[in-house]
């Protein structure tokens, strides 16, 4: 059974085609497919029978139906209806968009929880006793290795989720991160801890026997499927709970994400202490990292005490360089 047959609407045929077309450059569009399947399904829900039909009140309608806490989200939602309009406009299927709503304000952005050293290992010393249950064998070293990914090398909890046996390089100590977001690939060297972490993991997945296929999952509790993302980020907020974690005040509840922000703003506080210029560098970050420019990176590299205070000696040093310089 073809996964369009859900679209029923007058716009059925053209959002499969913009799906196709977005996909075509490399995006996943996942999380935008399900969005405008619930668009696809309020309109017929509306007995929506014909593309101008659909009105600037219709879809108030739609995006009052479907309530967001917050601004974000609902500009996530509401920008990808307006995006998909738009492509139908282009492509002729609708004279016009007849979207008027406005994107929401965000007031406060979401200050992430970052982890220090301590506070990662205990994570990952709790990530270790997790007990094995029916449908988990070797929970705890799986679990302490997939968190170690994620802090020690800033992988997106997908990236290390949909990891292969064969993209583990040992010799070289490199993962090959294959179809990461926007679909590019890179490789990432990990070191030779993280490598004997990832080589035990290989060890457990031939449990004794034959090497696994290259294309099997690195991590797997059934050996055929990959663990999925929404069950990672559940363990971890279970071990999070159970380690009562001290949160600065202002700062979010911690979730999965912020390792790989911790790792980031690590990364920078290193090259601060290393006497790096963080600037020079930021590209290299940005790689590593998966992103398309050193913009992108930016948006984790969140300004902490210590941050400020390898800052501030580094300013103090080139003040006091550049006064010595200039006096009689």
């Amino acid at each position: 059974m073809s996964r369009w047959t859900d679209f029923q609407s007058p716009l059925a045929d053209g959002i499969r085609r913009f799906l196709a077309a977005k996909r075509a450059i490399a995006r996943r569009y996942r999380t935008e497919e399900y969005a405008l399947r619930l668009l696809d399904r309020f309109l017929v829900a509306q007995a929506v029978a014909r593309g101008d039909q659909l009105t600037a009140e219709l879809l108030d309608a739609f995006l009052a139906s479907r309530p967001r806490a917050r601004p974000r989200s609902f500009n996530h939602l509401l920008g990808v209806v307006r995006r998909c309009l738009d492509w139908l406009v282009g492509q002729g299927v609708l004279p016009g968009s007849p979207l008027r709503a406005r994107p929401r304000r965000e007031t406060a952005r979401r200050v992430p929880c970052l982890f220090d050293l301590p506070q990662a290992r205990w994570l990952l010393e709790a990530a270790g006793r997790l007990p094995d249950n029916p449908k988990g064998p070797g929970r705890g070293p799986t679990y302490r290795t997939l968190f170690a990914l994620l802090y020690g090398l800033g992988l997106r909890v997908g990236e290390a989720c949909r990891l292969q046996c064969g993209e583990v390089d040992l010799e070289r100590a490199l993962l090959v991160v294959q179809g990461a977001k926007f679909g590019k690939s890179r490789l990432v060297p990990c070191g030779p801890r993280m490598a004997g972490l990832l080589q035990a993991q290989l060890a457990r997945r031939a449990g004794g026997g034959a090497a696994p296929e290259p294309q099997a999952p690195l991590f797997t509790f059934d050996g055929r499927h990959g663990i999925a993302p929404g069950s990672v980020s559940r363990t971890f907020r279970q071990l999070v709970r159970r380690l009562d974690l001290a949160v600065p005040a202002g700062t979010a509840p911690p979730r999965l994400h912020d390792l790989r922000h911790s790792f980031a703003v690590g990364t920078l506080l290193r090259w601060y202490r290393a006497g790096v210029d963080p600037a020079a560098r930021l590209h290299h970050l940005a790689t590593f990292l998966g992103h398309v420019d050193p913009a992108s990176t930016a948006v984790y590299l969140t300004i902490t005490a210590d941050l400020l205070r390898e800052a501030n000696r580094r300013f103090e040093a080139f003040a006091g360089s550049a006064l010595g310089e200039g006096a009689p």
